[in-house]
Order: C-alpha cells, then sequence, then structure tokens
C-alpha cells in the first residue's frame, strides 16, 4: 500500500479553491486534512472531509500533515514557510517564493537543515504551450535562437476593490505576480542571463502598483524579451520565438486553468488538450525541407507537480521546482526594479 502524504492548505482564496484543492483531490497518493479559514466555511462544499481551522497554530501542532501548502498573500510567505519548517513539516508556497532573495536563502538553508522539502508553485512550466516551445527549442527547430518575445496580456481597466494585489509597494503587483511565471520559465529554458534590462509602469488611471513591465534578459546573441500589460485589449502572440533558421508563434493561453474553474479535474479523459485552432504556427527549414504550418500543442498537465513532489517525499526523486530555482527568480526581480530605478542595465 503507497503512502499517503497528509496536507493542510494554509488558506482557501483563489489558488486555494482553484488549484491546490482540485489538484490534492484529483491525486490519490494525498489526503487534505485541513483547511485554514478564518471566518468562513467556503471548502466545505468541495472538501466536506477536510476540517476546517481557524488559526495556523492548528496546523502547525498537527503532527500527522506532513504537508503545508501556503497560498497566502506574498507579504506572509517566507515567515508562514519559517513557521512550518520549525515544526517539521514539509512546504509548497506559491509563487514568488517570498518577498526577498535573502529570505529565501534563509528558508533553503533551514529546509536543508531540517532535512524538510521546501519548493514553489510554479505551475506555469507545465502549461501545454510551454512545454511546447521547450520542445521546439530543445530540438534546436529554428537553429539557433536569435530573440524569444513572451506576453502575459490583460484587458482590466478597473482597480478592483478589497484585494492585497492592488495596493502596496514595487512588490506587489504584475511583476511579482505574473512576472515570477514569466522569468521563471524564462530561467528554465536559458539559464541566468547576463544582463537585466527592466522598464515597470503603472498605466491605469489611479492605480497604485505595477500593472506594465517589459524586461530584456540578455544572453549571449540573443535576447529573451517578457513583456505583461493589464491595458491590452486585443491580444497578440503569447509566444514569438525566432531563429536562424525559422520561427514560431503561439497564440492563447493554456486551457487548464479555466477548466479548473469550471470544476473539471486533471483525472479526467483528455485533460489539458487544447483545440486545434490554438495550435502555433511554425515556419522553418529542418535539414534541408521547409516546413510551414500547425504544431500541436503538448497537453498540459498541472498534476505532474504533485505526482512530482510525492515521488520526491516517498522515494528520493529530485524536485521539479528546486527552490534555488525560485530564489534566481527573485534575483532577476530586485534586478527590475533596481534596474527600472535606475534607468540602466543591471549585469548579472
Amino acid at each position: 500500500m503507497s503512502k499517503i502524504i497528509h496536507v493542510a492548505l494554509a488558506a482557501y482564496g483563489m489558488s486555494g479553491m482553484v488549484f491546490h484543492g482540485p489538484l490534492i483531490k484529483a491525486n490519490s497518493h494525498f489526503k487534505l486534512d485541513k483547511i485554514l479559514e478564518r471566518t468562513k466555511n467556503l471548502s466545505k462544499h468541495e472538501h466536506p472531509d477536510a476540517t476546517i481551522v481557524r488559526s495556523y497554530a492548528d496546523i502547525l501542532s498537527d503532527k500527522s500533515i506532513d504537508l503545508v501548502v501556503i497560498n497566502t498573500p506574498d507579504t506572509f510567505h517566507y515567515e508562514m514557510c519559517r513557521q512550518a519548517l520549525e515544526a517539521g513539516k514539509n512546504v509548497v508556497v506559491e509563487k514568488p517564493f517570498t518577498q526577498s532573495v535573502s529570505e529565501a536563502e534563509e528558508l533553503i538553508d533551514l529546509a536543508k537543515k531540517k532535512g524538510l522539502i521546501i519548493t514553489v508553485f510554479q505551475s506555469r512550466r507545465l502549461d501545454g504551450d510551454f512545454m511546447t516551445i521547450q520542445k521546439i527549442i530543445e530540438e534546436k527547430s529554428l537553429g539557433r535562437l536569435t530573440e524569444f518575445e513572451s506576453h502575459f496580456d490583460r484587458y482590466r481597466t478597473y482597480i478592483a476593490p478589497n484585494t492585497w494585489k492592488e495596493t502596496g509597494n514595487e512588490k506587489i503587483g504584475v511583476l511579482y505576480n505574473l512576472g515570477s511565471h514569466m522569468i521563471d520559465q524564462a530561467l528554465v529554458l536559458f539559464g541566468m542571463p547576463l544582463s537585466v534590462t527592466s522598464h515597470l509602469d503603472i498605466l491605469r488611471d489611479n492605480g497604485t502598483v505595477i500593472d506594465y513591465y517589459d524586461i530584456r534578459l540578455r544572453y549571449k546573441k540573443f535576447a529573451a524579451i517578457l513583456k505583461c500589460s493589464y491595458l491590452v485589449r486585443h491580444s497578440g502572440p503569447r509566444y514569438s520565438i525566432h531563429g536562424t533558421l525559422g520561427s514560431f508563434q503561439k497564440w492563447g493561453i493554456d486551457p487548464q486553468e479555466e477548466a479548473l474553474k469550471n470544476h473539471h479535474t486533471p483525472d479526467e479523459i483528455n485533460w489539458g488538450i487544447e483545440d486545434k485552432t490554438q495550435w502555433g504556427d511554425i515556419d522553418t527549414n529542418i535539414n534541408g525541407i521547409h516546413i510551414c504550418g500547425k504544431v500541436e500543442t503538448v497537453p498540459g498537465n498541472y498534476n505532474l507537480y504533485y505526482d512530482n513532489l510525492y515521488n520526491v517525499l516517498t522515494k528520493g526523486e529530485k524536485l521539479l521546482v528546486e527552490p534555488e530555482q525560485s530564489r534566481d527568480v527573485l534575483i532577476i526581480m530586485e534586478a527590475c526594479i533596481k534596474s527600472n530605478k535606475e534607468k540602466r542595465t543591471i549585469e548579472i
């Protein structure tokens, strides 16, 4: 009989409802035992067997809990991760890892000292579009890369009321939110860049947090360009990749998040399969043959994150998302802030 990993959710907001709750429920190796809701009982319908607790201490003091998922607002990540590790719990934490490189390094050291796992939920590594471009790049289907451009744009003119995501310093906003995913993807594909140049801005009327970025990661002979704006009503390609042999462009976004919002789960047939109309376009030359047409999107699968975590905890396999990688994301984001403030390129 396989070991069951007993899990506690540290919050039941959007990420608990849409991502972690459904993914844990769909994975037979995990059992969601406790959910922290300080005043409400929203989780009772979807997770009737889980106990709702009103304080974090109720989770930390429970010796049966193996894993704590910390999916609270960013400012609480460091302290709640530290407390969980001190209590002997393995940790999954939402992105961004923490709000500073030094905090991340402290948690990495503490986890090693305790012999525990800490990993960041970088789910966008398991988007079908990203897995597809990863394959295209690894197979050198475009030749030597000359430019990589990624967009994560939205059209949201209003300032959402009563949310921590709309108030705070430069570490609250799209850079530390969506930027955590996009920078992580770039580092997975290309490693640490030689330098970073960024432009950050607040575009929406009455906005107080960053809602736009243009980040240039310079590598040897090419650049990775990462862009996000809350004021893009008609989006262009999600990815545009160019090389010495050809180009690839991909529109649309992975269907998994929308499916999870509609109460579908990864254990269903045809999970993560993208509609043909969303497949990317390639125009290249492979072995002297001109190839021009559609590229079928690799099916995405967020549940691979928890499959990997189970194998790490029970078989000692390598983490899909190592904490040092998520610390490197913070190094880049801190360089972005410095670049924007000083109006110059930051060497890494």
